[in-house]
């Protein structure tokens, strides 16, 4: 789908986001009362008007991103100092303070609990420490995550900016520019919006240009930043999984398309994002994130049959120093799938979480 330029998304997109949280808002004791009153035809626990709720409060959260950060346009000169490190610094700080208060309303509605772990050990409090510890300041990251479930790229992004205070460059779908709070946001601070296409040496669409965007999005790291990426390229589905089988056979790479069929939870990552950032960030170490709890939740059927949650999401990490970085990049791809085949046995071990 192609995406309307920026000044169209800005005119209406911006604008139509705040009049639909304002009508939604406005409907609100007409849309639960009949909600309410179509709740014993509807299975479940009260899902239709958690749902509407739900709606009403991101549509309310959007608006009021994008009313707060035109207040920064105003404020930096009509835009002339957006990209000066103040600027930039003030809007991380209002992405972080957003984040928190749309998990606090989310996590209470749908009964969400968010666990985050740097051990194998079960003791909640070490496992915390051990987390925090893989993301102390000094050194710059790139995180490369399993992508899996709904919204788990928002609950790693608070995750580093409201637990471990790192700020992330962050590559992401180029659908996500959709939502206006985020596309303008993104577009504020270090980030990049891809087409996803795989990562061959292709001329147009993907390949060279996206390496090049990622690469360049990696340069200047500092000491606390995270670049964040992830290699799966989408969330995992059967569709994907195949393709992905497939494209590794049509390279002629059979011994990893056969360990790729036997991944059960996550997809053969995509090593060319992961190259580019290491490349341009010659001294970043990695962090590989590997999460569980959203693993049933694939189609809207499964999100509506479900609700509210009652789930909680367990992030474990683990940290791997440059030096243990292959710099031979066929070595790298190899790397790379070994952690993602790691990754896959963790969530198979720990089915209690799911």
């Amino acid at each position: 789908m192609r995406m309307p330029p920026t000044w169209v998304r800005r005119i209406l997109l911006a604008p139509f986001v705040i009049v639909a949280a304002l009508a939604m808002l406005a409907l609100t004791p007409i849309w639960l009362l009949v909600a309410l009153a179509l709740t014993s035809l509807v299975p479940g626990r009260f899902r239709l008007p958690r749902v509407l709720w739900l709606v009403t409060v991101y549509l309310l959260w959007d608006a009021m991103l994008v009313l707060a950060l035109f207040g920064l346009w105003i404020a930096s000169g009509f835009g002339y100092a957006l990209r000066r490190p103040g600027f930039v610094t003030a809007h991380y700080r209002l992405g972080a303070w957003a984040l928190r208060l749309l998990f606090w309303i989310f996590g209470g509605v749908l009964r969400l609990t968010i666990t985050t772990t740097g051990s194998d050990e079960t003791d909640a409090a070490t496992g915390r420490a051990a987390f925090d510890e893989l993301f102390a300041p000094g050194t710059p990251l790139v995180v490369a995550s399993r992508h899996g479930g709904p919204g788990d790229s928002f609950i790693l992004i608070h995750t580093l900016l409201n637990e471990v205070a790192r700020r992330p460059r962050i590559v992401l779908k180029y659908t996500l520019q959709w939502d206006p709070a985020i596309d303008i946001l993104l577009h504020r601070i270090p980030a990049r919006f891809i087409v996803p296409s795989g990562f061959g040496r292709v001329p147009r669409g993907g390949g060279v240009r996206v390496e090049e965007a990622l690469a360049e999005l990696a340069r200047d790291l500092g000491p606390e930043d995270a670049y964040v990426i992830f290699p799966e390229g989408g969330n995992i589905s059967p569709a994907r999984r195949l393709s992905r089988i497939q494209r590794l056979r049509d390279a002629g790479r059979e011994t990893m398309a056969e360990r790729a069929e036997a991944l059960r939870h996550v997809m053969a990552p995509q090593p060319g994002g992961v190259h580019a950032a290491l490349d341009a960030a010659p001294d970043a170490d990695v962090v590989f994130i590997a999460h569980t709890g959203l693993d049933r939740l694939v189609t809207l059927r499964d999100i509506w049959r479900e609700l509210p949650m009652d789930k909680g999401i367990t992030m474990r990490a683990w940290r791997v120093p440059r030096a243990e970085i292959p710099d031979d990049l066929d070595a790298r791809a190899a790397w790379l799938f070994d952690w993602f085949a790691r990754i896959d046995d963790w969530i198979d071990e720990h089915p209690e979480l799911g």
